[in-house]
């Protein structure tokens, strides 16, 4: 697919790094009647279907919203079984994830979530820590304005320790304190579910982000819904305001 992508877009190269909003998960469940906990852990078949596409396609880095600060304002039941995933998630895809040299790597707050999946995240990060290939970002308990406040935060006691110049701070400083340091900012960002927002999403590093919108609830987004996603990033002429 790599260079199938490459050759329809002439000069314009596949995307280095491909993020997802992975909406719908909870409207799928609900008309299929059953219990939204039931779309999101055919969420996570998808996002293991779209791992694998994403790394035969060359993508260097995939990162996929999986839960969101405002996502805390949800029923009880349902946060802890999403909490349950992400934990279950880390244990038994480790093993597959460093096989197949994706590193994993968390964003977002740590300091909220429950011990266990808590530890779960940070083995799951640390065993793969080696991997040369994809990279896989999970969003969790993620804000992108949070990010930003962080950032910024950084940068003042950096500026009120000396070691900062307030005339030195530019992009690339303010880059380095986002959680993202050191990757290439989203070439495309595709939204599953039919909805047309941001939700807090990456705000900063999508500044000239290629943005698709898909009517494909995310537990029905396979790798042929990514493939295909790469094809329409393919036929787009970038300009980057110039």
């Amino acid at each position: 697919m790599h260079e199938r992508v490459r050759r329809a877009a002439g000069t314009q190269a596949a995307p280095r790094h491909v993020a997802i909003i992975m909406d719908g998960n909870r409207r799928w469940a609900t008309e299929r009647g059953l219990p939204a906990i039931e779309g999101h852990r055919r969420g996570v078949v998808a996002l293991r279907a779209v791992v694998g596409a994403a790394a035969n396609a060359g993508v260097d880095v995939l990162t996929a919203y999986a839960f969101s600060e405002e996502n805390w304002q949800r029923p009880i039941a349902e946060v802890g079984g999403l909490m349950e995933l992400a934990a279950h998630f880390a244990r038994h895809e480790a093993n597959a994830l460093a096989r197949e040299n994706v590193r994993v790597r968390i964003l977002g707050r740590r300091d909220r979530l429950p011990e266990p999946v808590s530890r779960a995240l940070a083995d799951l990060e640390r065993r793969t820590a080696a991997c040369t290939g994809l990279t896989l970002n999970l969003a969790i308990d993620y804000s992108a304005r949070t990010e930003l406040a962080d950032a910024v935060r950084r940068i003042a006691a950096d500026v009120a320790r000396g070691v900062l110049d307030p005339h030195a701070i530019d992009d690339a400083a303010i880059s380095a304190r986002l959680h993202t340091a050191g990757q290439p900012d989203p070439d495309l960002l595709v939204r599953t579910g039919g909805d047309l927002r941001l939700s807090n999403f990456l705000l900063y590093q999508c500044a000239y982000t290629e943005l698709m919108s898909s009517p494909t609830p995310w537990p029905d987004f396979d790798a042929a819904a990514f493939d295909a996603a790469l094809a329409t990033f393919a036929a787009r002429q970038r300009r980057f305001g110039r």
